[in-house]
């Protein structure tokens, strides 16, 4: 195991003023995830800790953020009722899972997959995510209570009544939106959401506001437990390795972006590893699938974190508020469903998609589908990531089936450059092509095709160019190849060499 250097002083300020923002930030992400925000607490206490052991990045928080709550949602709400103490268990399932998938990768040196994520399908994937955890909020900002487990409907719902809105409730969650999301651009090192919480919570205790609040918040360290719902794991399998995946990007973003303003080294394997245990930790400790959070690391770094032990320490912190959580009880609920739309904003972003638009369309064709599928199939928002996958696959493919060509004709000799990768799934396209160029110019003597410009030339490739060359014959055409790549000269001698001449221009 990596040695963990001695905390600093900073360490311990930082780890604590972090503590500060994620308790009231965890009780929301719970309560978005479709759990008693208990649980919330739970994992924030968890999984910081046990990401502390081993984890690369000395600025990385763990805990509770708002797009592995979606997920969690959109995991669980098919199997159990919202809120209930069945979908706790689920989560804590979810969670292990999660983590035995994180685990796996980091053993298995593959941390790599870390930076395989298409970034148009992570685009639009998280864009739709950030609007259904804003519409998902709108129930609880206006006190319009929904039933529906659809966060599109539910937002609906609550916006066709404007009679039933509570203004008091309103005007609190505008509020908190607006203090928080002004009061970061004023300083960052100011705990703004710990601001608002303890605020909006000494009001509501004093009957200064009547709002509808948060359900009873029992006191006491996490239940340690085993004993769990496991006959569902056939069932959480996708979702928990897709979690173990989407919900690495933003960790292994965090770490990147920082390793390289310090100039440090950073291993993806490790972080696999740290946000593996920290997913162990948390379904151990009766919380639900955690992930690292910008806004949480940034704060870390910004008040003088300089190694793991910050993370360690917010995490105890953390457990020490747990024997006193019953006093979050009076806490409105409006409050809560402010804090999440003001992280589900930070993850709106506009500006990928037009220039998708401008500079590849066929990317773009990726990431609408993708926020539009991910918005239509919600909850199972999963189910609209894995169609983002599947056209990135297909997009993938397209570019690799296809073969352009530029010709030109000198006297009775055709020059052909073909561009692309030349394999078994291109191969047909480059052979009908080849085929055509002769029945187009009857008169040519000559073939001369040039294929330096190929990025992959593998066997098949060579018998289809083989191929070509012998039926060539047939009309008294000759075929010349010239510059093959040097990986596969040796080859193409071998397999070109009895039916064409074979041109090197550069040196092996």
């Amino acid at each position: 195991m990596p040695r963990l250097t001695p905390p600093v002083r900073g360490d311990v300020i930082a780890g604590i003023s972090v503590a500060l923002v994620l308790v009231p930030q965890s009780l929301a992400y719970a309560e978005l995830a479709g759990l008693p925000a208990v649980h919330g607490l739970y994992a924030a206490a968890a999984a910081p800790i046990a990401a502390a052991l081993i984890g690369s990045s000395p600025y990385l928080q763990t805990g509770p953020v708002a797009l592995t709550s979606l997920l969690t949602l959109g995991a669980l709400s098919p199997l159990a009722t919202t809120g209930s103490a069945t979908f706790a268990a689920y989560a804590a399932v979810l969670a292990l899972l999660v983590g035995v998938a994180r685990v796996l990768l980091g053993l298995l040196r593959w941390g790599a997959l870390a930076y395989f994520m298409s970034v148009p399908v992570v685009t639009g994937f998280t864009v739709a995510a950030a609007v259904l955890i804003v519409a998902a909020q709108l129930p609880g900002l206006l006190e319009r209570p929904s039933v529906s487990d659809n966060p599109v409907r539910a937002g609906a719902e609550a916006l066709s009544r404007p009679d039933l809105w509570n203004p008091a409730a309103l005007l609190i969650g505008l509020a908190v939106i607006a203090i928080v999301m002004l009061g970061r651009k004023l300083s960052a090192m100011i705990p703004w959401v710990l601001i608002v919480t303890v605020a909006a919570l000494a009001a509501s205790r004093t009957g200064v506001i009547d709002v509808a609040t948060i359900d009873a918040v029992p006191g006491g360290l996490p239940p340690i437990s085993l004993d769990l719902p496991w006959h569902a794991v056939p069932e959480l399998i996708v979702p928990a390795v897709l979690i173990a995946l989407v919900g690495f990007a933003e960790p292994a973003s965090i770490a990147r972006k920082y390793a390289a303003a310090d100039r440090q080294a950073w291993s993806p394997n490790r972080e696999f590893l740290g946000q593996g245990l920290a997913n162990l930790a948390a379904g151990i400790a009766a919380g639900y699938p955690a992930g690292g959070s910008f806004s949480r690391s940034s704060l870390n770094r910004l008040m003088g974190a300089r190694t793991r032990w910050s993370g360690a320490i917010t995490g105890v912190a953390v457990f020490a508020v747990l024997p006193f959580a019953d006093v979050f009880s009076a806490l409105p609920t409006t409050v809560l469903a402010g804090l999440v739309i003001v992280a589900a904003i930070s993850l709106v972003e506009i500006r990928p998609f037009r220039d998708y638009w401008r500079y590849s369309r066929p990317q773009f064709l990726v990431a609408v589908p993708t926020f539009a599928a991910t918005l239509i199939l919600a909850p199972r928002v999963e189910r609209g990531l894995l169609i983002g996958i599947g056209l990135a696959f297909a997009v993938h493919l397209w570019r690799e089936m296809r073969i352009d060509l530029t010709t030109r004709l000198d006297g009775t000799t055709l020059y052909v450059h073909p561009e692309g990768v030349l394999y078994f799934a291109s191969t047909p396209m480059l052979e009908t092509r080849l085929t055509a160029l002769l029945a187009e110019h009857p008169a040519v003597a000559t073939v001369v095709i040039d294929v330096h410009r190929l990025g992959r030339l593998d066997l098949t490739g060579l018998m289809a160019l083989r191929g070509f060359a012998e039926q060539a014959r047939q009309y008294d055409v000759e075929v010349e190849v010239h510059d093959v790549p040097s990986h596969a000269r040796e080859r193409a001698h071998q397999v070109l060499g009895p039916v064409c001449r074979i041109v090197t221009t550069e040196p092996d």
